[in-house]
């Protein structure tokens, strides 16, 4: 397996100290697992995250959103002392997931329907982070404005 070391981004930048913590935190969690969920772009600034969780009732799972990081934990109650099973290939145990969030994402809300938990989530940028257009005035409209004001001022 490879390793990366992040150091120098420590060393050569000033105020990314999050952005290299996100790449190691990336390098080490586990990519596959349980359970299967997809990441998809609904809109402009819109996404789901939908998260197989077949058999888990809505009161045994929960979603934790806090600074950057949403956690989605489903806990189980082992409920099958009394049954006896020939074959077990559903999936009853307890889970967490996390997710790192960007700056300005938030959670809108959360779905359960038909064995897929959906979390919506929306990017809103502040105005003041927003790009501007800036208006680049003439040199000689601002002459031809301060002369005609005294024009004005001199009748």
């Amino acid at each position: 397996m490879t390793t990366f070391d992040f150091t120098p981004l420590f060393r050569t930048s000033v105020g990314f100290d999050r952005l290299a913590q996100t790449l190691e935190l990336a390098n080490r969690s586990d990519a596959g697992g349980y359970p299967p969920y997809n990441i998809e772009l609904t809109g402009e600034d819109q996404y789901r995250i939908s998260l197989a969780v077949a058999g888990f009732a809505s009161s045994e799972i929960d979603i934790e959103a806090k600074e950057n990081l949403l956690t989605v934990s489903g806990n189980k109650d082992d409920q099958v002392a009394d049954r006896k099973f020939l074959h077990r290939g559903i999936a009853n145990r307890n889970f967490e997931r996390t997710y790192q969030l960007a700056d300005y994402v938030r959670v809108e809300g959360a779905e359960l329907k038909d064995g897929l938990l959906h979390i919506d989530l929306v990017r809103e940028v502040p105005e003041a982070m927003k790009t501007r257009r800036i208006e680049i005035r003439a040199g000689d409209e601002r002459l031809v404005n301060d002369s005609s004001d005294s024009e004005v001022q001199a009748a």
